[in-house]
């Protein structure tokens, strides 16, 4: 009979709790997320290439997990208050019908923990399904296939999940229905009484309300104007005046809805002042509680907003161009590669050559140190005056003071460097006599890019033994190598005559590139076809180096920060209108007493209903107005700061994983206001039974 009772009230407690109960499933499946991340396909193959960097990350995990566990935590613990307030006559009636407190005790225990397994039971599988979901497709991304994918149950996972979500619930409950236990069944049987109205004169409200506007302002400006990288003491000065005004804010605006209503409560009827100071007074009772769950909504937007850019960042720097970059002299590359076990592999290989240019070197005064035969006069002036004539930034300076070197530059020759363009499908480059054309790896900061084509557009150009040579007029950044066999900061790509005569060893490549074939790719995936052709170089005495350990960097550095943050950023949004639900349904429960009086007064239930409906959604509207709008300015200023959009980085693709995402969001919102509103229903609905009596 005790367990019967205590499923029909767990059953009971799903139902009218049915805001609090989505959020533990949503819990649920987050944290195996999280904890299960270690035995993905994409983290799988990371230990392979990245040992150190993944197991640092696997050691960061149990703390966002532990931190993810606190804040649930306080959900848990607020929203279990409310469920008992509600249920105080319950349990008052049955202490006087006999009931031992023990049994009261044990009672609502074994209701949480049933609770909890159904929610784990609902929540397991949908994150299994999810995990699996994103497993297939981050290994669909990065080439490891479909063949390569391997269900991703984790034991541990599943285990840390139910342990850490049954215990928080526990250690909540134990507080809370402890203290309940304790109380005598009057005080249990006694009605609540409304809250004690909070005293603020309307001096202190404005000054609040303006005061707040000009910090969030303040915070605003600084972070656009201010901050250009990640610099701490700036960061910290925005947290404080963006939280600090957030708080003023939500303090001062009860005496701003106040005035509000004064003014417009002459031109409306039915229950428009009491709709208004009902909202009043739950942002005077609320303000806290508002200004927390704003600040965690603009936690959210920016930690998802961040994983976005980083992984839409992160996934464009990286265009394949080069699968091998091979050492090894003409004789070996061509026995290797045109096995019968690797030819049908390649689409194609090809000599990359590059070299420095053959000049003497220059002490800083311009004297020079050596004396090598045929060395060539180099100078970047045309370069740098191109550079002078643009506004003046402290980036630009820096690339002035950088191509002051007459030490000359690499050279790239115009025949390997069109094959590269050839085998990636772009435009290759046509030189003319006396041309040139620019070669810069920094293609991740787009503002160092956006300067030199800036420049190039202004006539830019070299000298080379006095001969003028015109630079064409848009940057290439294509990587040369594989991985990592050689970083360029700047090169010339130059004709093959020029190539010849400007280099000291020019009939000798710096490496033999090599692209595998797209069907050997699209058959077995890429990071397979890389594998299985590793196999066939391995042991043949050649050094090489493959786009899998770039790849495998990039992937590390997507996965630890958009993964993570955006993590976070759902969790954040899970409890904030977690909190804005509940608090507005506990100040509801705590004025019943005004809505029954209302009916008798002659109020209908669907003009009640109604009132309930504007306040719910102008409860939600006053939070995520703060929060949309610093959000707005929090993305602007990493966006144009510390997480600048790479060069080459596809625009239209950044829009539509944002536009998706703002679209989940406003689904997010309604869903959780069509909640609150149905249970705000739900309970007004009641109250007319309870009037009938």
């Amino acid at each position: 009979m005790f367990f019967k009772h205590v499923r029909r009230n767990a059953a009971k407690y799903r139902k009218n709790n049915g805001l609090f109960f989505s959020s533990l499933v949503v819990a649920i499946v987050t944290f195996y997320t999280l904890l299960s991340l270690g035995d993905q396909d994409v983290m799988r193959f990371l230990k392979t290439i990245e040992s150190d960097a993944v197991s640092k990350l696997m050691l960061l995990i149990p703390a966002v997990y532990m931190i993810s566990l606190f804040f649930v935590f306080f959900l848990v613990y607020f929203t279990y208050r409310y469920q008992l307030d509600n249920r105080k006559k319950e349990f008052g009636l049955y202490l006087m019908l006999g009931m031992k407190r023990s049994t009261l005790f044990a009672m609502l225990m074994s209701e949480t923990i049933w609770n909890s397994l159904i929610s784990i039971l609902i929540g397991l599988p949908i994150a299994l399904l999810l995990t699996e979901g994103i497993s297939l497709a981050t290994a669909k991304l990065v080439g490891l296939g479909i063949i390569g994918h391997r269900i991703s149950f984790s034991i541990s996972a599943v285990l840390g999940t139910v342990v850490g979500f049954i215990a928080i619930q526990m250690i909540a409950m134990l507080f809370l229905s402890a203290s309940f236990s304790r109380k005598e069944p009057m005080e249990l049987l006694r009605s609540d009484s409304l809250e004690k109205q909070v005293s603020l004169s309307a001096r202190k409200g404005w000054l609040c309300f303006v005061f707040g506007l000009i910090f969030l302002i303040l915070a605003y400006v600084v972070g656009v104007t201010m901050l250009r990288s990640f610099d701490f003491n700036i960061v910290m000065l925005i947290i404080l005046l963006g939280g600090g005004g957030t708080f003023l804010l939500y303090r001062g605006m009860g005496v701003f809805i106040g005035h509000n209503i004064q003014q417009n409560s002459p031109m409306r009827s039915g229950l428009f002042t009491f709709t208004g100071r009902q909202i009043q007074e739950n942002v005077i009772h609320q303000y806290k509680a508002l200004a927390i769950s704003s600040l965690l909504l603009v936690m959210a937007l920016a930690c998802v907003s961040f994983g976005i850019g980083v992984a839409s960042g992160r996934g464009s720097t990286e265009v394949r161009t080069v699968d091998f970059s091979i050492d090894g002299s003409e004789q070996e590359v061509h026995r290797v590669l045109d096995s019968e076990a690797s030819k049908s592999m390649i689409a194609v290989y090809y000599p990359m050559f590059l070299s420095h240019m053959n000049t003497n070197l220059y002490d800083n005064t311009g004297v020079a140190l050596t004396s090598k035969p045929n060395a060539h006069v180099f100078s970047w002036t045309g370069l740098n005056a191109a550079l002078s004539k643009l506004p003046e930034t402290d980036l630009r300076n820096n690339m002035i003071e950088n191509f002051s070197d007459r030490s000359g530059p690499y050279l790239i020759s115009e025949t390997s460097y069109n094959e590269l363009l050839q085998a990636i499908g772009k435009e290759q480059i046509q030189l003319k006599k006396n041309q040139v054309a620019l070669y810069a790896s920094m293609r991740d900061s787009g503002d160092f890019i956006n300067i030199l084509n800036g420049a190039l557009e202004l006539g830019a150009y070299i000298e080379v033994d006095s001969q003028k040579y015109e630079l064409l007029s848009s940057v290439y950044y294509d990587n040369v190598v594989a991985d990592r066999k050689i970083t360029l900061r700047s090169a010339l790509i130059v004709s093959d005559e020029d190539y010849r005569n400007w280099v000291s060893d020019a009939n000798t490549p710096f490496c033999w590139n090599v692209v595998l074939n797209q069907e050997v790719v699209n058959e077995k995936g890429l990071m397979q076809a890389i594998q299985l052709m590793e196999q066939n170089i391995m042991g043949t005495g050649l050094e090489y180096e493959s786009y899998i350990s770039g790849i495998g960097r990039n992937l590390f550095y997507t996965v630890a920060a958009s993964y993570l943050t955006i993590y976070l950023g759902v969790l954040f949004m899970v409890i904030a209108n977690t909190v804005i639900g509940l608090k507005y349904l506990m100040q509801q429960r705590a004025n019943k007493q005004r809505y029954i009086t209302l009916l008798m007064l002659g109020a209908n239930v669907n003009e009640l209903r109604k009132s309930a409906r504007s306040q719910i959604r102008l409860f939600f509207v006053l939070v995520l107005g703060v929060a949309v709008c610093s959000s707005f300015f929090a993305i602007w200023s990493m966006f144009t700061s510390f997480l600048k959009l790479t060069a080459g980085t596809s625009m239209a693709k950044v829009i539509v994983i944002s536009g998706i995402a703002a679209i989940l969001f406003v689904v997010i919102e309604c869903i959780y206001i069509h909640i609150v509103e149905h249970a705000s229903s739900r309970e007004i609905q009641a109250l007319r039974v309870t009037d009938r009596g």
